[in-house]
């Protein structure tokens, strides 16, 4: 009898299991924050189609902005065509990327599920799919329950304008995304690229990175670090804030700026609507801080450092999903540029998605936290430059042929790059 449930037992946990490898990837919970589309059955006519040109007839510098961001292609962006169609095209992704209910081909008439996996859905007789191509449009973020909203709130506009006293309540729509499930046992779900981590722990350098971070930082960054010192980001490197209004979001992404919201009017404050990110390799670069330098000669061998610190981004760099990751390689070369050493790094989060949904481990720069690379040579090699790169990768190869992307647009891109002329004798 005890042969017999132990091996009733051995064969459920081998069904569990099976099933675990089996099952759709649900990999967060659907929220009741974005799991239903943006409501615009209430839209004044003075907003006409809710389209971006025809907020682009009165607000022509905003608009003109927008074309150039990922915002506008978070629908029709070839690699995430790719990375849905792979994932089985499954609705929850539409919410984020198409965000308005006038831009999904259905609506959403609930949840068969506790999750959000699993919507019903009916025809939509008001979809747009000029509206649905033009992705994370104007109103996605602006239009809310008949208004318009924004920080302003200008009471004599043609249309109604209701005052939006946190703007990064918009961001946190789709860019924060909860996965407390039983499941699940990562510190923040990869489809957020930014958390908001209740705990108020506050990480700062040890005292030994110190001396590296006075000669690398700016004034700036100084001034930064000692705001986070006084506990601005959590243990696990993302932002740590009691509420929406202290991330940051706007502030490093739609930069602050002066101008008239309409062509004409009075000149006030305003942001950039940018949102420059991972896509941008002059946003990554400006977020690194780093320093080359030569070590004497040790006997034998002679070392080479590169160190690398994140000080313009307050959470991981790089973030959103996991792949995601940053490469950097140093080389060793002679005066004719043979290479005479070289060694790689990559740093990225690996995430174990079945059975369960695990962290593994994490290489990625958290804030203000150094990271050195060492390049070792011989000390009689003639070495006469060292230089260090680094890449950013939207993803790796491997992933890119599993996917079936064939991009027409580089998936990686250099975006800071060291060199240390070493002269003749020191080498």
């Amino acid at each position: 009898m005890k042969r017999l449930l132990l091996a009733v037992g051995v064969l459920l946990v081998i069904g569990f299991l099976a099933w675990r490898f089996l099952r759709p990837l649900n990999i967060f919970v659907v929220e009741d924050r974005f799991a239903w589309p943006v409501d615009t059955r209430d839209v004044p006519a003075v907003l006409g189609d809710l389209r971006a040109e025809t907020c682009g007839a009165c607000h022509p510098d905003f608009h003109r902005e927008w074309q150039t961001t990922i915002h506008s292609q978070a629908w029709t962006d070839p690699y995430f065509q790719a990375d849905w169609r792979f994932d089985g095209r499954q609705h929850i992704c539409r919410l984020c990327h198409t965000p308005l209910d006038r831009q999904q081909p259905h609506r959403v008439l609930g949840y068969r599920d506790e999750a959000g996996w699993n919507p019903e859905l009916a025809d939509n007789p008001d979809f747009d799919p000029a509206l649905q191509h033009e992705g994370v449009t104007c109103a996605a973020c602006h239009y809310r329950e008949g208004h318009i909203v924004g920080v302003l709130g200008t009471p004599d506009a043609p249309h109604p304008v209701r005052k939006l006293t946190d703007p990064n309540q918009v961001c946190v729509r789709c860019h924060v995304v909860e996965g407390d499930r039983w499941d699940t046992f990562y510190r923040f779900p990869p489809c957020g690229t930014v958390a908001e981590i209740a705990s108020t722990a506050c990480e700062v350098p040890p005292p030994e990175a110190m001396p590296v971070l006075m000669r690398l930082l700016s004034p700036a960054d100084l001034e930064a670090l000692a705001q986070t010192e006084a506990g601005g980001v959590g243990a696990s490197g993302e932002a740590a804030v009691a509420e929406t209004s202290a991330l940051g979001c706007v502030d490093c992404h739609m930069p602050a700026t002066r101008r008239p919201l309409v062509p004409g009017g009075p000149v006030r404050p305003a942001r950039r609507h940018l949102w420059r990110g991972g896509h941008d390799p002059a946003m990554v670069g400006d977020a690194l801080r780093a320093e080359l330098r030569a070590s004497p000669r040790d006997g034998k061998r002679r070392a080479f450092t590169f160190t690398l610190v994140n000080a313009g981004a307050a959470h991981y760099l790089p973030t959103g999903t996991p792949d995601r990751h940053l490469t950097v390689r140093l080389r060793a070369l002679d005066a004719t540029g043979r290479v005479l050493a070289e060694s790689s790094h990559t740093l990225k989060r690996t995430v174990m998605w079945r059975p369960f949904i695990v962290d593994l481990w994490d290489t990625r720069l958290p804030r203000w936290q150094p990271r050195t690379f060492t390049l070792t040579v011989s000390a009689q090699a003639p070495v006469a430059r060292v230089e260090a790169v680094v890449r950013y990768h939207l993803l790796d190869e491997r992933r890119r042929r599993r996917i079936g992307y064939r991009n027409t647009t580089p998936i990686a891109w250099e975006v800071l790059r060291r060199e240390l002329a070493v002269k003749e004798g020191e080498s």
